[in-house]
């Protein structure tokens, strides 16, 4: 049996800085762009690549949305939160 709804997405919360990015910005495709990563991870929190890093506190990854021409540094808490650390035009 096919189930009605797809999988679960993941929460997505901002960390202060990434709050901060957001509070700035100013366009229309500014935030499409940033909107379109963002449905991305939330529906696959694992797309991103992991970034190397220290062993302690939860991996941080990247997402590079190759279109939009925008990265988002993120790390996933265990309850499947997606936490916003920054993102960055490319």
């Amino acid at each position: 049996m096919v189930p009605r709804n797809g999988p679960r997405r993941a929460r997505v919360a901002f960390s202060d800085f990434a709050a901060g990015q957001v509070e700035d910005i100013t366009t229309e495709a500014e935030i499409h762009a940033l909107d379109r990563a963002l449905v991305v991870i939330s529906v696959d929190p694992g797309i991103g690549e992991p970034i190397p890093g220290g062993a302690t506190g939860p991996q941080l990854r990247q997402y590079t949305d190759e279109v939009e021409s925008v990265r988002v540094l993120y790390f996933v808490t265990a309850l499947r939160t997606v936490v916003v650390v920054a993102y960055v035009e490319v």
